[in-house]
C-alpha cells in the first residue's frame, strides 16, 4: 500500500478515536508519516513532523545502550554486580544484584512505581513533589532504604527503580551526568538531531504538552504529573523522525559493534507465550524466531509505541501527547505496511 492510501487509512481511525500525535514509519526507503492534534491546544498549535514527543519508558533502550558501550569498552561486564561499581549504600539489597538482572528486571530490587501494583503514576508525587525530581540521585530516597522484594531471580518483574540504578552506574563510571552521556554518545552518534532530556519547566520550541483527560471531558497538562526532567526509567524527548533514525543507526551498528547489538536484543527472559524480554526491549518470537523487536512507553499525557522488524529492516513509531492511542495507531500501520 503506497503512502498516501496508509495517510488515508490513518485519517479514517484518527477521526474515530481522536488521535493526538504523529506516526512515522519506513519500508524499502519509503517513508510513511502523518501528524494530529495539538501540541498545545490553548494556543492551537498543532502537531507537526518535527514535534518532540515525551516518550517515557520508551527510552529505557538508550540506557541499555549506554550500559553496552561501557561493557565493549571493558569498564563493566553484565556479570558486574551493584555493590562493586555503584559506591551508594542499599542496606536491605542483596549482594548478588548484578547488571544483567537490573537489565532484565530480573533483580527483585524494590520497585518506586510498582505498575502491577499502583495504578496512578499522578499519585506518587503528592508526597514527593515533582518539581523536585530533576536528577537521578533525586529518586534515591523512594527507594534506596526499602526492603527487596524477591531475591534475584529468573523471574520478570517490571522496574523501574533499576534503570535508575543502571543510570547511576552509567554516571559513576563515565563521570559524565547521564543525561549529558546518552544525548552525546547515543542521540549525537545516532543524528536524533532533536532529540534530548528537557526540562517540562523548559521545554524548548516545538514540544507537546501532555495532556490528560478529565472525567468532564476537558484537559490539564502534565506538568504535575510526571518529574521536573526525565532520566535511565524513562522521560527523554524525541520526534518520530528521530527515532526511526535511531532504529537505523543501532542496526547500521553506529551504537554498538554488530556483536553486541546481537548480544543487546538477545531474548533473555519469557515474558508471556512468544513474548520475551531482551537488554533492549520486548521481542516478539514467532516460531523460535525473532519476528519483531517492541518499545514501548507510557505516562500520564504520554503514550508511545515502536517496532522493527529486523527481517526486512521496516521501522514504525508513533508519538502521542495524550495517555492512549499510540497503539491503536501502530497496530493500524502495521497491518496496512507489513
Amino acid at each position: 500500500m503506497n503512502a498516501n492510501e496508509v495517510k488515508r487509512k490513518i485519517q479514517l481511525l484518527q477521526k474515530e478515536m481522536h488521535f493526538s500525535g504523529v506516526y512515522h514509519a519506513k519500508k524499502n526507503e519509503i517513508d510513511y508519516s502523518g501528524s494530529f492534534g495539538f501540541a498545545n491546544r490553548s494556543e492551537r498549535i498543532e502537531n507537526n513532523y518535527k514535534t518532540r514527543f515525551g516518550i517515557a519508558s520508551g527510552c529505557k533502550i538508550f540506557t541499555s545502550i549506554a550500559v553496552c558501550q561501557l561493557v565493549e569498552q571493558g569498564l563493566l561486564s553484565f556479570q558486574t554486580k551493584l555493590h562493586e561499581c555503584l559506591p551508594i549504600d542499599f542496606p536491605a539489597y542483596s549482594k548478588e544484584v548484578n547488571i544483567h538482572q537490573l537489565l532484565t528486571h530480573t533483580s527483585g530490587v524494590p520497585d518506586y512505581f510498582d505498575e502491577e501494583e499502583m495504578d496512578d503514576y499522578e499519585e506518587l508525587w503528592i508526597e514527593n513533589p515533582v518539581y523536585a525530581i530533576r536528577s537521578l540521585h533525586d529518586f534515591l530516597p523512594l527507594f534506596q532504604n526499602r526492603e527487596m522484594t524477591s531475591l534475584p531471580s529468573s523471574d520478570f518483574h517490571y522496574n523501574n527503580a533499576g534503570y535508575i540504578l543502571l543510570g547511576l552506574i552509567v554516571e559513576q563510571i563515565s563521570e559524565m551526568k547521564f543525561t549529558d552521556y546518552v544525548e552525546r554518545f547515543i542521540f549525537e552518534k545516532a543524528g536524533m538531531m532533536y532529540s534530548g532530556y528537557f526540562e517540562m519547566d523548559k521545554l524548548p520550541e516545538n514540544t507537546a504538552l501532555g495532556y490528560i483527560e478529565e472525567p468532564d471531558g476537558s484537559y490539564k497538562t502534565n506538568i504535575f504529573s510526571v518529574p521536573a526532567k526525565g532520566g535511565a526509567d524513562g522521560g527523554a524527548f524525541v520526534t518520530a523522525e528521530d527515532m526511526v533514525t535511531f532504529w537505523d543507526a543501532l542496526f547500521t551498528h553506529r551504537l554498538v559493534s554488530e556483536k553486541m547489538t546481537e548480544k543487546l536484543f538477545q531474548p533473555q527472559i519469557e515474558v508471556d507465550e512468544d513474548l520475551y524480554f531482551s537488554y533492549g526491549g520486548y521481542v516478539d518470537m514467532d516460531q523460535g524466531k525473532v519476528k519483531k523487536h517492541i518499545l514501548m512507553g507510557y505516562d500520564p499525557g504520554c503514550n508511545f509505541r515502536s517496532v522493527y522488524y529486523p527481517e526486512n529492516s521496516i521501522s514504525i513509531v508513533v508519538c502521542s501527547n495524550e495517555s492512549d492511542g499510540a497503539f491503536e495507531v501502530l497496530k493500524e500501520l502495521e497491518k496496512l505496511i507489513i
